[in-house]
């Protein structure tokens, strides 16, 4: 009987998730990051499953170098939905190539701290990722606001199993300094690759609400020097009842602001404190409300009026639409329009 490592099968089901994103159009458009962040944990299960499934000692060299990469690219997929002016100065971006580099350097000299190294770059990328989320959804500019909440949920996920990984990592050091390593394979090819899936799973979830590029526009207006909150908000309410930027399914907080003529942080502060809101359910409010208009006055479809409104998927519209209404679409229709008739 073949004898198929665990590792390969999750290995096989990110692959097949990798797959079904390239052939999206929409989901493979700007999305590099992340669909090589997928394409990273399937080669790293691969080569789990080879080192720890089949005894391919060779590997355990390569290993170490692969994981080392799993943390920079997690960095770099998540700060691709925030505005390149805040995510990081573009002549320090290099610095996040040192970590492969580093390892090999410890192969070569002193393979003895790989473990150690390898934990401490986990756990210190988990952090620093959860500081690119740290304002919460809001910070993800560059996610369309239907996707900006899952998009945040994923990257929490994302530094929790960085965190996992470490901590099976530990213990796998500890199993070689207590019982030689008897217990090493089943950690390593059975709990690690929890993290690993996780982490690809995520990445997928997160692509999707990447905004989808735009041509260049002209000229933008003056930001305002020091507008007040509720100016700002009224303005915010005008452009989207007057030019029902709402409907617009890439819609950022990013581009919302440049169209605002404000800052995306003053934008962000100002809807916060008056609404209590986070843009995007202040954003997706919006969008309900024109959603339950259109299934009110017409008679167009569930799915036609989530198109319409702004959403591009039902589960991000079901989500909101009961937030707003405490109702299903459907449930909201059937009752509304026996009240209207």
């Amino acid at each position: 009987m073949i004898f198929i490592p665990l590792p390969f099968v999750v290995a096989l089901l990110l692959l097949l998730l990798l797959a079904a994103a390239l052939r999206s159009k929409e989901n493979s458009k700007g999305n590099w990051a992340f669909l090589a962040l997928v394409g990273l944990c399937a080669l790293q299960s691969i080569v789990v499953g080879l080192r720890w499934g089949y005894r391919l000692d060779e590997l355990r060299y390569l290993l170490p170098v692969v994981a080392s990469c799993l943390p920079p690219l997690v960095l770099a997929s998540f700060r691709s939905l925030i505005h390149r002016d805040i995510a990081a100065p573009s002549h320090t971006r290099w610095l996040h190539a040192l970590p492969p580099v580093g390892i090999i350097v410890l192969i070569l000299l002193a393979p003895g701290l790989i473990d150690a190294a390898l934990i401490a770059l986990f756990v210190g990328y988990a952090l620093t990722v959860l500081d690119l989320g740290r304002s919460g959804p809001d910070a993800l500019d560059e996610a369309r606001f239907d996707g900006a909440i899952a998009a945040h949920r994923a990257l929490v996920i994302a530094a929790a199993a960085l965190c996992l990984s470490a901590l099976f990592d530990l213990a796998v050091l500890l199993d070689f300094e207590w019982s030689k390593g008897a217990n090493a394979a089943a950690m390593v090819s059975n709990a690690n690759l929890l993290g690993l899936f996780f982490i690809g799973l995520t990445a997928i979830v997160a692509a999707r609400a990447r905004a989808l590029p735009v041509a260049a526009q002209g000229a933008l207006s003056t930001p305002l020097e020091t507008p007040q909150d509720r100016e700002v908000l009224d303005q915010l309410d005008r452009l989207l009842a007057d030019q029902k930027l709402c409907r617009d399914e890439n819609l950022t907080l990013s581009r919302l602001a440049r169209r605002a003529g404000v800052p995306a942080r003053q934008l962000s502060g100002a809807v916060n404190r008056l609404s209590g809101k986070n843009v995007s359910q202040y954003i997706n409010n919006f969008r309900i409300a024109e959603a339950c208009r259109l299934l009110r006055e017409t008679d167009i479809s569930v799915t036609a009026a989530m198109l319409e409104s702004g959403f591009q998927t039902k589960s991000n519209f079901n989500r909101e639409f009961r937030r707003v209404t405490s109702l299903s679409p459907a449930s909201w229709r059937a009752k509304n329009c026996k009240t209207s008739d």
